[in-house]
């Protein structure tokens, strides 16, 4: 995939960068393979919101994913298509006895190729295999943190992480973040990395489109009066404190620097060394 720029006729497109779907290939998603999607407007089961900054946007359908990977029988793809759901692509394949199934679509994964899962499957791009089954150095995605859940890590567009070494029962794992993480070896991971690599490098160009997807305007605390928000207030960039005040939500709590991981969480155990810190 890659990306187009447009002629700037208009403010708006002197910056706009999108992907080209050079590499859709089905445009029309499988009837038995989607559902409705629920949009909340980022309020909860009460009606309150407790996500900002979000409603509207075009209507989605839900595309099932199969994150388990359970037939262990050859399948074929037929089919790269478009998520409105997730940054990453999506393959349909398609089994033997005619069942289908959408798959997140690695880099180079093409039409007509061949795609298997289980102990037995050869550690290529798309095949779904234990981590102690998967060579050392491979770039991997869809690996999954308790054997048999389903895939949790590794899912976004261009992600992919690494096997660093087999220590008994477990996997060390490098995460795109930089943390190394220590997974069952029981665990299935899927060779290559997410495709869709450019898509960080997209621009939306206009508010517009970003109403499009659903996002509302983010208005910054700075602007605000001081009874809407603790940073609020001042005339012109207000200085107090010896500084510009920190950056806090609404409700006072700091935005950069609060270290909201319970510092005593089981999980820590798992955590052989912490992502690099920007």
């Amino acid at each position: 995939m890659s990306l187009k720029s447009f002629r700037p006729l208009t403010p708006a497109l002197r910056t706009t960068v999108l992907a080209d779907f050079s590499e859709i290939t089905k445009h029309t998603p499988e009837e038995v393979l989607i559902e409705p999607k629920k949009r909340t407007g980022g309020r909860n089961s009460y009606g309150r919101l407790t996500s900002r900054h979000r409603g509207g946007g075009h209507k989605k359908m839900y595309r099932i994913i199969d994150w388990k990977r359970k037939r262990t029988e050859p399948a074929k793809v037929i089919g790269i298509e478009y998520d409105p759901n997730r940054t990453a692509r999506i393959a349909l394949i398609e089994y033997s006895d005619k069942e289908r199934a959408y798959i997140i679509a690695p880099k180079g994964l093409e039409v007509g190729a061949t795609l298997q899962a289980g102990p037995k499957a050869p550690p290529e791009i798309g095949n779904s295999l234990p981590l102690r089954d998967i060579p050392l150095g491979l770039p991997l995605h869809n690996i999954e943190l308790i054997q048999g859940r389903g895939a949790q890590l590794v899912r976004t567009a261009g992600g992919a992480a690494t096997v660093m070494g087999i220590d008994g029962d477990y996997a060390q794992i490098r995460l795109p973040s930089g943390e190394i993480r220590k997974v069952h070896a029981n665990c299935r991971a899927t060779i290559g990395q997410v495709g869709h690599v450019q898509h960080e490098n997209a621009s939306m160009g206009k508010a517009g489109r970003a109403r499009w997807m659903g996002r509302r305007p983010h208005v910054r605390g700075m602007v605000m009066n001081p009874i809407d928000h603790p940073m609020g207030g001042g005339q012109g960039k207000s200085k107090g404190g010896g500084g510009r005040q920190h950056p806090v939500s609404p409700w006072g709590q700091l935005a950069k620097g609060l270290k909201t991981r319970a510092k005593y969480k089981p999980s820590n155990k798992f955590i052989v060394e912490r992502r690099k810190k920007k």
